[in-house]
């Protein structure tokens, strides 16, 4: 029976060749897709790095009276905005009040004193030359006397008298110029000198302005522009002098800071474009720039500083702070003080081998740069 009569195919039916050509085709994209994928990773690593460790940061001060004194009145709240300037609360002024006007009278007695002492001054002069001419009166006096008694024409008793008198006006005469004295240096040693130069006016002018000036202080207005934190202060309340009263947040000077490994930063140097995206606004990131590098790690600036010089060693990896300038604060998302961060700055350093020349060659102006900061 013959092939044709089963119905069987040819035996010598061509096999297709479309699906070996496909097969060959995989086989050589595939690797070189590996390959090219695996070399741009290699050639781009190393130009970002990155990190987890960074917070936001604003300029805060914590405000407190430069007098102590009962509240008298508080005029914000707590997460309240405020502008530069703003009155936040007052101290009771009537305390300092009284203070500055005992001060002027202090003040105004002072003036009237040199004014006296002026008028004192010239009694002095004219008491001097009134001494220094009898002084005079009684020399000639005496002279005469004693002339007189070697003649034999006065008793002894007249020399006597004669020389009493000439003793009692140098006495006088040196009284007056004593009083004199006295008077010229209540008035600085010149009598023309001003009020304003003399130290006992300034004194008191000085009192009189640290009292004014400690009225003005009742009132504690805003330091800057920002915004009221935790705050349970009430009128009534008793602040000392320098005592903490409420925190105030700038809301217009933010930037972040980034604590990164020291091994990061071999090719980070100030000026570098980086992005920042915040964990409250997940998708959202800001330009920035690298502002400044610290000078020392962070656990320099710690109270108890590591001692590696003294018992077991194990080496750490330290972290940099490096603080970042966001370029571009208005417009978006509000950004609060201590919000978490992720940091990637772009070092422009490559892995590839011109890169790597690169880098050598950029690394001392980076150690420059970060030394400058």
């Amino acid at each position: 029976m013959t092939d044709k009569q089963y119905g069987a195919p040819p035996v010598d039916a061509p096999a297709p060749k479309p699906k070996r050509r496909r097969n060959l085709l995989l086989w050589i994209l595939g690797p070189a897709l590996v390959l090219g994928i695996g070399g741009y990773m290699y050639v781009t690593s190393g130009r970002y790095v990155s990190t987890d460790n960074a917070y936001v940061q604003a300029d805060h001060v914590t405000l407190a009276p430069q007098v102590g004194g009962r509240v008298a009145e508080v005029l914000v709240r707590e997460n309240q905005r405020v502008k530069a300037g703003d009155v936040l609360f007052r101290i009771d002024q009537q305390p300092l009040q009284i203070a500055m006007t005992r001060m002027q009278a202090q003040m105004e007695s002072v003036r009237s004193l040199l004014d006296a002492a002026r008028a004192g001054y010239a009694s002095a002069q004219a008491d001097l030359r009134s001494a220094e001419e009898a002084l005079r009166v009684n020399e000639r006096q005496y002279q005469r006397v004693k002339e007189m008694r070697e003649k034999g024409l006065v008793a002894q008793k007249d020399l006597d008298d004669a020389a009493n008198n000439l003793a009692s006006a140098r006495g006088k005469r040196d009284s007056d110029v004593a009083a004199l004295e006295k008077a010229k240096s209540m008035l600085g040693g010149l009598p023309t000198t001003n009020n304003e130069e003399l130290a006992g006016y300034k004194l008191a002018q000085a009192q009189y302005e640290q009292a004014k000036l400690d009225l003005e202080h009742a009132t504690v207005r805003a330091p800057m522009d920002g915004v009221i934190g935790k705050t349970n202060l009430q009128p009534g309340d008793f602040l000392a002098m320098g005592q903490a009263a409420m925190p105030l947040v700038a809301t217009n000077t933010l930037w972040v800071d980034a604590n990164f490994k020291e091994t990061d930063l071999t090719h980070v140097i100030v000026g570098q474009p980086a992005m920042v995206e915040v964990d409250t606004y997940p998708g959202r990131k800001w330009p920035a720039h690298v502002a400044s590098i610290s000078p020392a790690s962070g656990a320099e600036f710690s109270v108890l500083p590591a001692q590696n010089a003294t018992g077991n060693w194990v080496k750490i990896v330290q972290r940099i702070p490096v603080r970042l300038q966001i370029d571009n604060q208005d417009g978006g998302p509000t950004l609060r003080a201590g919000m978490s961060a992720n940091v990637e700055i772009d070092t422009g350093k490559q892995n590839s081998v011109i890169g790597r020349i690169q880098g050598a060659r950029g690394a001392p102006e980076a150690r420059v740069a970060v030394s400058q900061q």
